[in-house]
């Protein structure tokens, strides 16, 4: 397993993040599988949120299954979001909700304290100055040790920034092979041919390349926004032809090579599978073993759809 070094952040963290928004549906014991499989396979970083499954139900499963696993608390880092509230259907960053949030998170996981906590999706009335108070207390009490965000663009982080003491260490954003807006606009930047030179993250790679920001890309696999996997998917003939011919060489599968081609990134971002099916993880786990030349990376970014200007 390659593992990266988060500037200002936790070091020596897998490269693959094990997601646990699917958790809620297993049992406690084959949560424990999916949790010992992925530890096995070299992941040490685990990403939850307050809204995956009703009341926060996949960090309680996590906590229910972890016992069963023979680890540790210090073996692995446990990252979770707040901010997303569907049961109001509204986004909320205010000190109250986030305070309130971790304290949650903390009984559901039956831990001390989080790795990581991210704000989750931007709230639209947040108050930056309310946020850096949460963030202080968080702190002082030992209840979180590193904070960063997830999907925001790079003047609502300057904005958090202005007031937040603490390094923003990770935006966790959408990327796969197939929703690759992330680095499309800068290849086709000034085009009025394509809708692909429309910015819609305001160069958020580059600026958290800029300014030591983790990306940790979310869904990998996916087509849209929650579509599903184009692995062997037939509306996606030539990039399964491309990710086949590539994996057949490399003695790995069409997942590991969708994954791989994230990694492959200089940017050295962290890919957040969400699978719970124990030999799904070890398939995507296997991206780290996956060699893609310069040359490779450009013949799946074309094969996903993509064209040179």
């Amino acid at each position: 397993m390659k593992t990266i070094c988060i500037a200002n952040g936790p070091q020596n963290a897998s490269a693959i993040i094990q997601g646990c928004m699917r958790m809620p549906a297993l049992s406690r014991e084959d949560a424990a599988a999916v949790i010992r499989t992925a530890y096995d396979c070299g992941i040490n970083f685990f990403d939850h949120a307050t809204c995956y499954g009703e009341n926060g139900a996949a960090e309680t499963r996590f906590r229910e299954a972890f016992p069963l696993t023979g680890l540790k608390r210090e073996d692995i880092f446990i990252q979770s979001k707040c901010g997303i509230c569907p049961e109001r259907q509204e986004f909320d960053w205010t000190k109250e909700n986030i305070l309130s949030s971790v304290d949650d998170s903390l009984r559901r996981l039956g831990t001390d304290y989080l790795d990581t906590l991210l704000l989750h999706r931007p709230d639209l009335l947040f108050d930056p100055e309310e946020v850096a108070e949460a963030f202080d207390l968080l702190e002082q009490a030992g209840k979180v040790r590193w904070f960063g965000v997830s999907n925001l663009m790079p003047m609502q982080i300057e904005l958090l920034k202005k007031y937040v003491r603490q390094p923003l260490v990770i935006n966790q954003v959408q990327l796969s092979l197939e929703q690759s807006q992330l680095i499309d606009q800068a290849l086709y930047m000034n085009n009025r041919t394509t809708e692909r030179s429309v910015s819609r993250d305001g160069s958020a790679l580059d600026y958290c390349r800029l300014h030591d920001i983790t990306v940790q890309a979310w869904s990998p696999l996916q087509y849209g926004m929650f579509g599903g996997s184009f692995i062997d998917h037939p509306d996606f003939p030539e990039l399964n032809k491309a990710l086949g011919d590539i994996a057949e060489r490399e003695n790995a599968s069409r997942a590991a090579v969708a994954v791989a081609w994230i990694l492959r990134h200089p940017a050295k971002m962290q890919a957040v599978t969400g699978t719970m099916n124990p030999a799904h993880i070890r398939d995507v786990c296997a991206a780290c073993d996956v060699t893609l030349s310069h040359h490779d990376w450009y013949v799946l970014y074309l094969a996903s759809g993509k064209f040179l200007p």
